[in-house]
């Protein structure tokens, strides 16, 4: 049975994983600040920015490593850049997760597996470090995953929304940007699937299908309540721009491809 290590497990993402492939894998976790974890045997406190992996490596002994923290840049760089090096010397394997905005240069068009990454944010560059470290392992022994937007009935941007419309305030859309989105619960079964299937290289796990970031907003706000949502509209470009992953070259069955409708029919289906 793999053994798996999930880096962030108490975050969004890292959490949504761990309900996922616990039940059917040996897997630990760590948490921050979050003390709902402190009684869990299967979780280490950990805090990156100021201790290295080395004593939960250890313990653990990972088959697989799933990297999904936040925090400071330097330190995640830092961070992975160590996970990358165990990685290869133990022969085990990495899964990291990046980010649609290693791309956020390329407006003009979608972006798939193989296009050049370049960003002009400090949060792409920061993914396009760690993707570069992570490419130069044997290939058997990493995974890229490359996610847009992420909603689940408890993401972070479903609360933000959800406050902004409680407390009428204007919430942030970009008629200009056209955009594809993810599920929390299709990405978990995706990824569940690419280690099963114990596929490696770079895919992009977003909704077939794109639709401008205005558009999904509004469709999200009338699902969720009947209050009326107040958007402000933001412009940063009179044409349209590009910020969406398409699958390619590494395309995942069809039962694991998702629409936009859908991604707001799981959102919804569990709330």
């Amino acid at each position: 049975m793999n053994k798996i290590l999930i880096f962030g497990a108490s975050g969004y993402l890292g959490n949504i994983l761990y309900r996922e492939l616990a039940p059917y894998f040996d897997v630990y976790g760590t948490y921050f600040s979050n003390e709902k974890f402190k009684n869990n045997q299967r979780f280490f406190n950990y805090n990156f920015e100021t201790e290295g992996p080395e004593k939960i490596l250890k313990k653990v002994r990972p088959n697989i490593i799933i990297c999904s923290l936040r925090g400071n840049f330097e330190d995640q760089i830092d961070f992975h850049l160590y996970i990358a090096d165990y990685t290869q010397e133990q022969k085990c394997k990495l899964i990291f997760l990046s980010s649609a905005n290693v791309f956020d240069v390329f407006t003009n068009y979608p972006s798939y597996e193989f296009d050049k990454t370049l960003s002009e944010s400090i949060f792409g560059r920061l993914k396009i470090k760690i993707e570069n470290r992570v490419m130069k392992l044997p290939k058997k022994q990493w995974i890229i995953v490359r996610i847009p937007m992420v909603f689940g009935p408890n993401s972070p941007r479903i609360k933000e929304l959800k406050l902004h419309i409680d407390q009428k305030i204007p919430f942030e859309v970009f008629p200009k940007l056209i955009v594809n989105v993810m599920s929390d619960s299709m990405l978990s079964r995706q990824i569940h699937y690419l280690i099963n299937r114990k596929k490696t290289g770079i895919f992009h796990l977003g909704s077939k299908d794109l639709i401008h970031h205005d558009e999904f907003f509004s469709l999200l706000a009338n699902e969720l309540t009947d209050k009326p949502a107040i958007f402000k509209q933001v412009y940063t470009t009179n044409h349209d721009r590009y910020l969406a992953l398409l699958q390619r070259d590494n395309k995942l069955p069809k039962y694991l491809q998702i629409s936009n409708s859908k991604v707001l029919e799981d959102i919804f289906l569990k709330t």
